[in-house]
């Protein structure tokens, strides 16, 4: 069969480039992911094209990329003994219908921004894209846990992935050693799935190990209304306000005590960033994890495991940048082993104080000194490095991430500000997107419900997608939170609630009650119904009946 023939018999050219049938000398047949018809490197002296005879070993003068299946999937792995790498580009031809449109995923969490749109080659779509076309559905991805960072591009009649080897700006020197850069999967939607459900069983092939709550997660915490000006006195208020309406004796809410509590570096500039000990205002946190337990919650807590005191010696600290630049906020080089012993310090004494979940935050940002929605352009600022310039930005990130895993034993870990694919298979949940708000509705709607819409095929199948809190002030309409307050509670994924005290009244309380009735109990997973055309889908499927919700 040649390939002209092989397109005609798949109906378009998608099919024929993602699944031909290769027939070895064993005549066994596998679907797989077509093999690229052109790599590129990125090298400090720019793009260099790669020569092949097979399409599966590409060369450039001493850089070699290895391309092999393994069942259905495509390795890919990389050699460059003496020039410092970029970044490796694998590139098929690819013509994509003019009225397809495309789903990508976010680098860490999302801002709002992520909706199916027309297919643009110059729009980066981070770790894996979906791709529909009326009744057809397509996905590309890598598989989680990779030691690149990854995003694809497509239109213009070419596909293309390119995986990201830097060493913080620079390209990384991996010297002998071969990188195993990422494994390369793809499918299309079976007869009876929708575009919802095909692209939650890819994310389920992506991430084939997730790690997830042994009972669903939810409860409080105190961020959104009082946004660190908190207390011992204000987290036992709000514990005792709400901890009797979470009626499971059999799965007990988190009261999550939020930024606020650490030590003091600079109290002028209210710097707290001494995370292995309180200020004045919680002054005791294992007994504060105790009163918590006693009230009927669990104890969790938040911290920023990179941040340090400015005291700590200059040969720790990570090169300054922009984002990274106040030197009373230092951060710390994550490729120091003697920083990933400290981190896991702190975290291992937050478990020997009481605490049953950490929350930690700031990765992403004090790592690249770039938010994910400024990181269009480039993951940071170009031409810097970490101390250990042998390994990848994905390496360097999914150390620190399994050493805070191992730190943390049989504690629950919300990831914040954590990249999602290096993320799934570590923590328990993950916060998918930019915070919503206690004082603005429209903050809310664009952040939670837009995340929370397009990140739910990656429920229980990456993690628990977390979409952040419930701001219940005073500021927010309560029609408008008592709306999203219920989508998390029937949707499945985790719910926290953040109560002014002053905001609730017997209504507030009432549904307070039924949330985290429900809440507390497995549901169906909550699917977005009008998420190919609506940016903040308001019609959802819920416990099989269909909901709408008013975000306007």
């Amino acid at each position: 069969m040649n390939r002209k023939h092989f397109l005609y018999l798949g109906g378009t050219s998608l099919a024929g480039l993602l699944f031909v049938k290769q027939v070895n000398a064993l005549t066994a047949v596998h679907q797989l992911v077509h093999l690229p018809q052109k790599v590129f490197v990125k090298l400090d002296d720019g793009i260099q094209e790669l020569q092949s005879s097979d399409k599966q070993t590409w060369t450039y003068k001493d850089i070699t990329v290895k391309l092999h299946y393994n069942h259905a999937d495509l390795g890919a792995s990389v050699h460059s003994p003496t020039m410092a790498l970029h970044n490796v580009q694998l590139q098929w031809t690819y013509a994509v219908p003019s009225s397809s449109i495309v789903l990508g995923d976010h680098w860490e969490r999302t801002y709002g921004d992520v909706h199916f749109q027309p297919a643009l080659f110059s729009r980066k779509l981070p770790w894996y894209f979906v791709l529909h076309n009326g009744a057809a559905t397509t996905c590309f991805g890598v598989k989680t846990g990779c030691n690149t960072i990854c995003y694809w591009q497509v239109g213009d009649d070419k596909m293309q992935l390119t995986l990201d080897t830097t060493n913080g700006g620079s390209g990384v020197k991996l010297g002998d050693r071969v990188l195993h850069a990422a494994d390369i999967i793809a499918t299309k939607n079976k007869s009876d799935e929708n575009t919802f459900a095909t692209a939650r069983r890819f994310c389920g092939m992506m991430c084939p190990n997730p790690r997830l709550p042994k009972q669903p997660v939810y409860g409080i915490n105190d961020w959104y209304f009082a946004y660190g000006n908190s207390s011992y006195d204000l987290i036992i208020q709000h514990t005792t306000l709400l901890a009797d309406l979470a009626t499971d004796t059999n799965n007990k809410p988190f009261s999550v005590v939020d930024d606020g509590w650490s030590a003091y570096t600079n109290k002028e500039k209210n710097y707290r960033n001494d995370y292995s000990q309180p200020n004045d205002k919680f002054k005791d946190m294992h007994k504060l994890a105790g009163n918590i337990n006693q009230l009927g919650m669990r104890a969790g807590l938040w911290t920023r495991p990179l941040s340090t005191k400015p005291d700590t010696y200059q040969k720790l600290l990570a090169p300054t940048i922009p984002g990274r630049d106040d030197v009373n906020l230092p951060t710390l080089d994550p490729t120091i082993d003697e920083n990933l012993d400290y981190i896991k310090s702190n975290i291992t004494l937050y478990k020997q104080w009481g605490y049953d979940l950490v929350k930690h935050d700031f990765s992403s940002y004090d790592i690249f000194g770039r938010w994910g929605a400024t990181m269009a352009d480039g993951l940071t600022v170009p031409g810097w490095q970490f101390n250990d310039n042998t390994k990848t930005n994905a390496e360097i990130i999914l150390n620190l991430y399994r050493s805070i895993r191992e730190a943390a034993g049989d504690m629950y870990l919300i990831g914040c500000n954590t990249m999602s694919h290096l993320s799934a298979g570590i923590f328990e949940m993950n916060r998918i997107g930019d915070d919503t708000s206690g004082n603005e509705w429209s903050r809310t709607r664009k952040m939670g419900v837009n995340t929370l819409g397009f990140r739910m095929v990656q429920h229980n199948k990456f993690y628990a997608v977390d979409g952040d809190c419930v701001g219940l002030t005073t500021k927010v309409p309560w029609d408008k939170n008592k709306q999203w307050m219920s989508l998390l509670a029937e949707s499945s994924a985790p719910l926290f609630i953040s109560a002014q005290p002053n905001a609730l009244g017997a209504e507030q309380k009432q549904h307070i009650k039924h949330c985290f009735a429900l809440a507390a109990k497995p549901q169906p997973i909550g699917e977005p119904l009008d998420w190919l055309t609506n940016q903040w889908p308001k019609k959802w499927k819920l416990d099989g009946k269909v909901k709408e919700f008013d975000w306007s």
